[in-house]
């Protein structure tokens, strides 16, 4: 039997969202993430817990959203599930934040064949394509995680693709045209739902291997390359 004590949490958009699992009932939060987070988001899991009656070493695992994302809410998340993994010594599972988009599509929209495209700003956008082939089979990823331009999305082959995720407000006329276009976050909820599978998979970790996905080489230029570009574009 799949385990049904669980904590979820993700912090890799500007949306905080948690929840707690306790057999069949699920408790959750959301609210303000981004600088926030940080400082919000040990206080809500220990209220969440406290309502359903729990403590952390009767959790089977503690799920988190582990990138790609902002990259102070992915430290966040790694830091807060390690420190609580240590603490009450037990496993950590890190969830794709794309895989989480997917999966929040589907159960908001019925959507079976989703590419998921979240803000990665600096005018890029992550992006991942997963196709739902059933509750047997799950999810199947058809394009791997990837960060860059709008205009360089290709959909997979195929009918029945959407776009999913939180870049429209801010790509919209860069983005594919044709598909529907589905507004949807890497929830705990969601997570909560791709855990049972994840976890029959053995995908769980120990708490020194809760890390987050960066799949940028390079988040900020030096200041010797900022001088460098300013020379360049002075000549």
């Amino acid at each position: 039997m799949a385990p049904v004590n669980l904590l979820a949490f993700d912090t890799s958009t500007e949306h905080l969202s948690i929840a707690v699992q306790h057999g069949d009932t699920v408790r959750a939060h959301a609210g303000a993430g981004g600088a926030q987070a940080s400082a919000t988001l040990i206080p809500a899991v220990r209220r969440l817990l406290a309502e359903a009656g729990l403590t952390l070493r009767e959790l089977d695992a503690i799920v988190f959203g582990r990138g790609p994302g902002a990259f102070t809410g992915l430290r966040t998340a790694c830091a807060v599930a390690q420190g609580l993994a240590y603490g009450a010594g037990r496993p950590v599972l890190p969830v794709d934040t794309l895989l989480a988009v997917a999966e929040q599509a589907r159960h908001a929209h019925g959507a079976t064949r989703v590419l998921a495209v979240l803000d990665a700003r600096m005018n890029e956008v992550y992006s991942a394509a997963y196709e739902w082939l059933g509750d047997a089979a799950g999810w199947v990823e058809r394009a791997p995680v990837h960060v860059g331009p709008p205009e360089a999305l290709a959909l997979p082959q195929g009918d029945g693709w959407v776009l999913a995720g939180n870049a429209f407000a801010a790509y919209g006329d860069r983005l594919p045209a044709g598909p529907a276009r589905l507004d949807a976050l890497p929830t705990a909820r969601a997570l909560l739902r791709l855990a049972p599978a994840l976890l029959a998979a053995h995908r769980t970790v120990p708490a020194d291997q809760a890390l987050p996905l960066y799949i940028r080489d390079k988040v900020a230029q030096t200041t010797a390359e900022r001088e460098a570009q300013r020379a360049t574009a002075g000549a």
